[in-house]
């Protein structure tokens, strides 16, 4: 099982390779998703995601979108896997996303995937607050 540190890590980046890992047969755990990054304007990203949050059918039907910061990981590593096939499934099935560092992960060496950034971006705790 690899374990991945999402601090500082970039949203799409961090999907991209979770994704390409867990259709390998890998199993993956996400820590510390409060602390991923997504990238580019602040005013931009707000909107977007509230647009999407705001664009549901009537209460029986979707799309929901969560504001779960586990959720939110989960939807963008998602949307790179075939997810309606079986070979999706299975490979999402895989992937397990936390918020902070469960008991069992505290002594598993970590895969550390972030950097220190500069410039525009915002975390996923902001994102889901707003």
């Amino acid at each position: 099982m690899k374990v991945i540190d999402g601090t500082n890590a970039v949203l799409g980046r961090l999907a991209s390779y979770a994704a390409k890992q867990a259709l390998m047969g890998e199993e993956i755990a996400i820590v510390n998703c409060e602390k991923i990054l997504v990238t580019g304007n602040r005013a931009n990203i707000l909107e977007r995601f509230r647009e999407k949050r705001t664009k549901i059918g009537s209460g029986q039907k979707g799309p929901k979108i969560s504001r779960l910061s586990h959720k939110i990981v989960k939807r963008a590593i998602r949307g790179m896997l075939s997810h309606r096939q079986a070979r999706g499934k299975e490979a999402l099935k895989r992937i397990m996303v936390y918020e902070g560092i469960p008991e069992k992960f505290k002594d598993a060496k970590m895969i550390r995937s972030g950097k220190e950034k500069h410039g525009k971006f915002i975390h996923i705790d902001e994102l889901k607050k707003k």
